[in-house]
């Protein structure tokens, strides 16, 4: 079908493909709006979810607005990477370890409960890591293979590691609620 040329109009060309906005960058774009104009209770509130962490949360909330989501998950990074050592182990102390996808088998699950209560008694809070990009048959296997080599940790580079996860897993988390990906 050829377009009717109307006189005194321009043809407007549609945009190209690569120059669309996906309909993912739209929606993070959205949820970045509410969040850079929610109340300051609300935003906190959202943050904390993603990493339980007062001053990181704090940090975050009060830098608003952010001008797209790659500026806030990068700001997000340098505040966890800026945590003190008391807000780290409070932070640390309110995870939760991974959770394994429903059709594992028991001995699995009892495998790992050991190994959680082993990292615990070894270094004081709970197993953390990230498990962004990993499909649920690489889970296990990923969490097995994680405590195994972390329980070889010296007490100070467990924590250093620790809290890289941790910052993975807010920047995860945040990433998610903005609904956009991450790494």
């Amino acid at each position: 079908m050829t377009p009717t040329h109307l006189p005194g109009r321009t043809a407007i060309p549609a945009l190209p493909e690569q120059t669309r906005i996906p309909s993912s960058a739209t929606a993070a774009a959205t949820a970045l709006d509410d969040f850079n104009s929610a109340s300051a209770d609300e935003a906190r509130r959202l943050l904390l979810a993603c990493l339980h962490s007062p001053p990181w949360a704090r940090r975050l909330t009060d830098h608003r607005p952010y001008p797209d989501a790659g500026s806030l998950l990068a700001a997000a990074d340098e505040a966890a990477y800026d945590l003190a050592p008391d807000d780290l182990a409070a932070a640390l102390a309110a995870e939760t370890p991974a959770a394994l996808p429903d059709d594992t088998y028991s001995a699995a699950h009892t495998a790992l409960s050991a190994a959680y209560a082993a990292y615990e008694a070894r270094f004081g809070h709970t197993f953390v890591i990230c498990l962004a990009g990993l499909g649920p048959d690489e889970t296990l296997d990923h969490v097995l293979e994680g405590i195994r080599s972390r329980l070889a940790n010296d007490p100070e580079d467990e924590r250093t590691v620790a809290a890289d996860e941790l910052r993975r897993l807010a920047g995860q988390r945040l990433a998610q609620s903005l609904g956009s990906a991450r790494r």
